[in-house]
């Protein structure tokens, strides 16, 4: 038989994942491993993980990884990147994290245009501490600390951070993409390749948003939840590469 797919050895095979069924954690995960493997820079990599759902696959993971303060993944990066300019360094992040409590840190980050990866992972919701209303959260989205959904009048409109950071001069790489199809799975896949290759050829900050699906949360089952990104989510958040500084070069 040939052989077409090899489990990444970055996830550890006597580990059980902690994300609920559904979850696109998961799958953002693997497809991390499976990069920097492919890139041989298993052993120089540094995740910084926010607080919530994000931090979860801390302990089935074999590479280095650093759990900062809530909002503060940013910042902690900018540190290690700083004093360890050979390793490749990288956020990874929810809606909560990045964009509300810690948006400071990663648009400050964004601007000075320093030399690691920020890895997002959209769900427009809190997850782990009990779904409340998140800055992605959608208009009309029912969450914990918006019962009846979320109102523009009361509470703003959802914040779209590629867009929020291409209007800042030294970003290098900003890109939308999604886990919700096999061919997103690719494109996803492909992004955050593209985005730590710019980081090993020191070109500067790069963000890959993820927008995936929280089921338990969004109070649905997992193909549902699938059809909600499809139609809702991806409507608000679409797709695509919003700022490649290799292509303007071109």
């Amino acid at each position: 038989m040939n052989l077409i797919y090899t489990r990444t050895k970055t996830i550890q095979e006597d580990k059980v994942s902690g994300f609920c069924p559904g979850c696109m954690h998961s799958t953002v995960i693997k497809l991390i491993g499976e990069v920097i493997e492919e890139l041989n820079v298993v052993d120089k990599t540094c995740c910084i993980t926010g607080i919530g759902c994000c931090g979860l696959h801390m302990d089935y993971i074999a590479y280095d990884t650093i759990t900062a303060p809530h909002g503060r993944a940013c910042a902690v990066a900018t540190g290690i990147k700083r004093t360890n300019p050979e390793s490749l360094v990288f956020t990874y992040q929810g809606d909560g994290d990045l964009a509300a409590i810690g948006l400071a840190e990663t648009l400050s980050a964004a601007n000075r245009g320093e030399n690691f990866t920020v890895i997002f992972v959209n769900n427009g919701i809190y997850g782990m501490t009990g779904g409340q209303m998140a800055p992605t959260t959608l208009i009309g989205m029912k969450a914990s600390t918006a019962p009846a959904g979320r109102n523009a009048k009361e509470h703003g409109y959802p914040m779209h951070m590629c867009e929020l950071m291409n209007v800042l001069t030294a970003p290098y790489y900003l890109v939308r993409t999604s886990c919700n199809t096999p061919a997103n799975v690719t494109r996803t896949k492909n992004a955050i390749k593209q985005a730590f290759k710019n980081q090993l050829e020191g070109k500067g900050f790069s963000m890959v948003e993820i927008v995936t699906s929280c089921p338990t949360n969004w109070g649905m089952d997992a193909l549902s939840a699938l059809d909600f990104i499809q139609d809702k989510m991806l409507a608000e958040f679409p797709l695509g590469v919003i700022r490649d500084k290799s292509k303007e070069a071109d």
